[in-house]
């Protein structure tokens, strides 16, 4: 137990809403607290992104204390309470692994269904690393610790609960998670929990793709863009999650090129200013590399410059998605940044000029800055777009009015009806 006055945390800095979740809970006769990230970014000093609950109440318990809480999740069902505009997500302790019924878990050894209950101290054995597994009482203001995790905190050390391999095994997502801590905390791993991450890093090819896409974007959209690649690089998990990029010197590792850096600066820069960020540009620059080798082998065989490259994005994309996901909403924007840098390549006449107006133009003309910063051969055409863009006329860009169709005389709707 670890009372308020050593941990410093101040209740007036948590969530209102969570903390009327827990109190209602706890009113009804159940345990619960705040636990998890939220906790550990307070007493790192920083802005908790959200706030979750962990309690003795089953899912059912907490819809009778919640009846408008939506009940989600198969592998692990969880409450998503609604109060007052904000949305909680409400865990149920969870029982020790030895728990878990026969058909739950993988042969590999990952964990496919974990509806087991437990208590409060099985439940913090249970977490990943033991600085997520801190519970806070709001009401009293107390924290618990079963696993060393304040202390972990105060050392910037990342430690996994119990034996480091079956850990990584039972979610190989753990392997990026470490990864992304290091990178987001400036935490360092202990030897038992960095040792096995190389070895391992082959169990992520076996994770959905869309559930390393949605890995993908907190690694990469979330303001530690550039060291979250350091840290991948690091622990030799680059390859795995992006097959398409180049073989760096050691296995594991990818040859890391210059637009990729900048990309990233410029995505963590984008980040700390408030500004938005998307995968499709992320992915955009991951890929490009990819993308101009297979370009120049189509073209090398007699393709045309445009159709090749259009061939070198479907197929580049075709194969990072096996590994992970990509939506199309996003893979569509991607495609059209690529396409755009050889229209970029126009810059005679006015039909060049059009390309100002394209809904694009600017996420294309951004990443050809980030090229030019690699191929100095660049500056050139850059230098023009960006003057361009000064000299652009004010009705450049504005939607063509179109005319009201004169009615001819005589002229009648055949049938009763016009063209559909």
């Amino acid at each position: 137990m670890i009372p308020a006055e050593r941990h410093g945390l101040a209740v007036k800095d948590l969530c209102p809403h969570t903390t009327e979740v827990v109190r209602r809970l706890q009113h009804a006769g159940y345990e619960a607290y705040i636990v998890g990230g939220s906790v550990r970014d307070l007493i790192l000093g920083k802005v908790p992104k959200d706030f979750d609950v962990a309690t003795d109440a089953t899912p059912d318990e907490v819809k009778v204390v919640f009846p408008k809480c939506l009940l989600i999740g198969r592998r692990f069902r969880l409450a998503h309470v609604r109060y007052r505009g904000t949305l909680v997500e409400v865990a149920t302790f969870r029982g020790p692994g030895r728990s878990i019924a026969a058909g739950h878990k993988h042969a590999d050894g990952r964990i496919l269904r974990d509806n087991v209950w437990g208590t409060l101290e099985e439940d913090a054995v249970r977490r990943d690393f033991t600085i997520n597994a801190l519970f806070m009482d709001p009401v009293t203001g107390e924290v618990r610790d079963f696993v060393g995790g304040f202390e972990d905190l105060a050392e910037r050390r990342l430690k996994l609960i119990g034996d480091p391999v079956t850990r990584y095994r039972e979610d190989p997502v753990r392997l990026l998670r470490a990864a992304r801590f290091v990178a987001k905390l400036g935490v360092e791993p202990d030897p038992a929990t960095l040792e096995p991450i190389a070895e391992l890093a082959g169990l992520l090819e076996d994770i959905p793709p869309a559930r390393l896409f949605e890995e993908v974007c907190k690694l990469f959209l979330t303001g530690h863009a550039a060291r979250t690649l350091e840290a991948l690089q690091r622990f030799r998990l680059t390859r795995v999650l992006f097959p398409t990029l180049q073989p760096g010197r050691q296995p594991g590792k990818a040859d890391i090129r210059p637009l990729l850096r900048a990309a990233l600066l410029n995505t963590d820069e984008r980040v700390e200013e408030g500004k938005s960020v998307t995968p499709a540009f992320l992915y955009a620059a991951l890929l490009w590399p990819a993308v101009q080798a297979r370009h120049e082998a189509l073209m090398d065989r007699g393709e045309p410059a445009y159709m090749a490259l259009q061939q070198a994005g479907e197929e580049v994309i075709l194969k990072q998605v096996r590994r992970t996901a990509l939506p199309r909403r996003f893979s569509t924007v991607t495609r059209e940044i690529w396409l755009m840098q050889y229209r970029l390549n126009r810059t005679k006449g006015r039909r060049a000029m059009r390309i100002l107006s394209h809904p694009k133009f600017r996420a294309a003309y951004d990443f050809l800055l980030l090229r030019a910063e690699e191929d100095e051969r660049l500056d050139e055409l850059a230098a023009f777009w960006t003057q361009a863009q000064k000299e652009r006329p004010s009705t450049q860009g504005e939607p063509v009015k179109r005319r009201p169709r004169r009615r001819r005389s005589g002229s009648r709707k055949r049938g009763g009806q016009g063209r559909q």
